[in-house]
């Protein structure tokens, strides 16, 4: 029985590439939305090799524009919302990022509202549930837990995942369409990278493999295997539970050196230059004053993690690829890709 189309917003990025590779071969139709149809070419044929294309199309379409967005969901029997900002550096202006991130869902909502659209997915984060909250928490991070982003240190980026997940909730909960609302809330996404094209938390092993980091932080960090990401929106359109559902993805919480010492041990000689040795917290802090991106480290130093996902691997019935396996494909593919 032929399946119907699934509208993907941002078809171009990491997240979104796997979810169009997920549906097209569970014998959905997709529909993937770019900024520009000029992409829509490169796109196509890097999921050609994944994929049978033969019922994948392309609208154009903008967060920060209404135009297209109502031609893109017209026919749609679902939409996947995969289409954020995630930028490799915190903007001078953290609207720079909040604005499109929900003014981009709401534009997503309407036009699915409007087209009769059945179920919604969103792709939210683990940045819209573990930030903001006391260094002394040790209790397990689950799927009512919210970022409080009038915390200090709370980064624009979680805020945007969290002011725009808490916008589509509203959206649904007020005007009554009949859409069936799911977020997937993934924590650092790792696994296979399909093109050359790699997403920010990609850049993260990218650097490692290049021998940045003399070392690892003293951080964790909720991880998953994008597969399981791609995995979990399509769960979320199939599944008969109620509208609503807030997913965790969260194969296991790993420290940074966790992750790196996955990479080494699986990569052997190609990962010659992963830290293999924990930086001290001073350490951290002192490059903090120069590099932005240690400076966003130093708040969660030390803190250990943890996610209970028993609610959503129940209801989605999955099962998630181990954690340093998902670091360790990753790591291959960025090798295999020449992007090491």
């Amino acid at each position: 029985m032929t399946k119907p189309t699934v509208l993907i917003t941002g078809i171009s990025g990491f997240i979104a590439r796997h979810c169009a590779v997920e549906m097209l071969n569970a014998g959905y139709a997709v529909r993937g939305t770019v900024r520009s149809l000029q992409r829509s070419g490169e796109v196509g044929t890097s999921l050609s090799r994944h994929a049978d294309v033969s019922r994948l199309s392309f609208a154009e379409a903008d967060l920060e524009s209404d135009d297209g967005w109502d031609a893109a969901a017209a026919g749609c029997a679902h939409v996947l919302h995969v289409a954020s900002p995630f930028p490799a550096n915190q903007p001078r202006d953290e609207q720079e990022l909040i604005r499109p991130a929900v003014q981009g869902t709401l534009r997503v909502l309407r036009a699915a509202a409007a087209a009769g659209v059945e179920r919604l997915v969103q792709t939210s984060s683990m940045a819209a549930v573990m930030y903001g909250h006391p260094q002394e928490r040790t209790a397990p991070f689950t799927e009512v837990d919210w970022t409080r982003i009038d915390s200090p240190g709370v980064t624009a980026y979680a805020k945007s995942k969290t002011l725009a997940e808490r916008a589509a909730r509203e959206f649904t909960a007020q005007e009554r369409s009949g859409l069936h609302y799911a977020s997937v809330n993934p924590g650092l996404v790792l696994g296979p990278a399909l093109d050359r094209d790699i997403g920010t938390s990609a850049e993260i092993v990218q650097m490692m493999l290049r021998g940045k980091y003399p070392g690892a932080p003293r951080m964790a960090i909720p991880c998953i295997d994008v597969r399981d990401v791609a995995r979990m929106h399509r769960l979320a359109i199939e599944v008969d539970a109620p509208g609503g559902g807030r997913y965790l993805g969260c194969a296991e919480c790993l420290w940074m050196i966790d992750i790196a010492r996955a990479i080494r041990a699986s990569l052997g000689e190609a990962a010659r230059k992963v830290p293999s040795r924990v930086l001290p917290d001073w350490a951290v802090k002192l490059a903090g004053i120069f590099d932005p991106t240690a400076r966003l480290a130093i708040p969660e130093l030390g803190k250990e993690l943890k996610v209970d996902t028993t609610l959503t691997r129940r209801t989605l019935g999955i099962t998630f690829i181990p954690a340093p396996e998902a670091a360790a494909a990753m790591a291959k593919s960025l090798v295999d890709l020449n992007l090491a």
